[in-house]
């Protein structure tokens, strides 16, 4: 199985001011999320970015980057731009990883992939345990449900699977959503053509219209720890004592 990763940096950050390109012990942030996608084993990973400070200290590193527009509201758009300006293969699995994931496991990413190469499904993607009643009711961590066969039932900010007793809240039962997916570059296309739905438009989740268009999603435990994404100062301390 071959596939590719695409990892969507974009510049601007409403959060943390240029956090792809903050120091984490010597490195810039975008530098870790890269390194850990070619130890994934990746035929190729390109940065898709939108602002020459990311691609030239990304070029200095020695990783592949495109240029895309600014215009775009999502890394998902961001990559399509990818996939036609280098006219990449219909068939190719493609797997998106964000730039401020600098501790996703090289494992979770081949591992996702191959969940895609696996499946009759058009999308994969991941998940794990959320690790207490606080995440489960925070709207920040998107939960999803799914079926026996890995299929994605739903994706919700909203606390769910809903215990109708709160004492019996099982953490066994309910699942963080991880954001890194797989897909086919021909899917990627059909995606863009989609009207987005009022599920996505009221949670926020591009993949809620996925699933109202019929497509499957596969949902699987990731195989090793996914770490977290950076999104404010706080986030950013957090991951350089983490990769002490």
């Amino acid at each position: 199985m071959g596939f590719s990763v695409i990892i969507p940096a974009r510049y601007a950050s409403s959060r943390l001011s240029a956090k792809l390109v903050q120091d984490i012990h010597g490195k810039p942030l975008i530098q870790h999320t890269y390194e850990n996608a070619i130890k994934s084993g990746a035929d190729s990973v390109i940065i898709a970015t939108d602002n020459t400070i990311i691609e030239e200290i990304s070029r200095n590193f020695g990783a592949t980057t495109c240029m895309t527009s600014k215009v775009h509201t999502s890394g998902t758009g961001r990559i399509a731009e990818v996939l036609e300006t280098l006219n990449i293969n219909d068939e190719q699995i493609i797997v998106n990883v964000q730039g401020d994931e600098p501790m996703l496991d090289a494992q979770v990413i081949k591992q996702v992939a191959q969940n895609l190469a696996d499946s009759q499904m058009q999308m994969a993607t991941l998940c794990e345990n959320v690790i207490d009643k606080a995440q489960y009711l925070d709207p920040d961590c998107v939960k999803v449900v799914f079926d026996k066969f890995g299929k994605a039932l739903y994706f919700s900010r909203s606390p769910i699977p809903a215990f109708r007793d709160e004492v019996d809240f099982d953490a066994s039962l309910c699942f963080k959503h991880i954001g890194i997916y797989a897909y086919r570059c021909g899917f990627i296309k059909q995606y863009l053509t989609m009207d987005s739905s009022r599920y996505e438009q009221v949670e926020k989740l591009e993949q809620l219209t996925v699933l109202n268009e019929g497509f499957g999603i596969h949902v699987s435990k990731a195989c090793a720890p996914t770490g977290f994404g950076v999104d404010t100062a706080e986030d950013l301390e957090k991951v350089r004592e983490a990769l002490k």
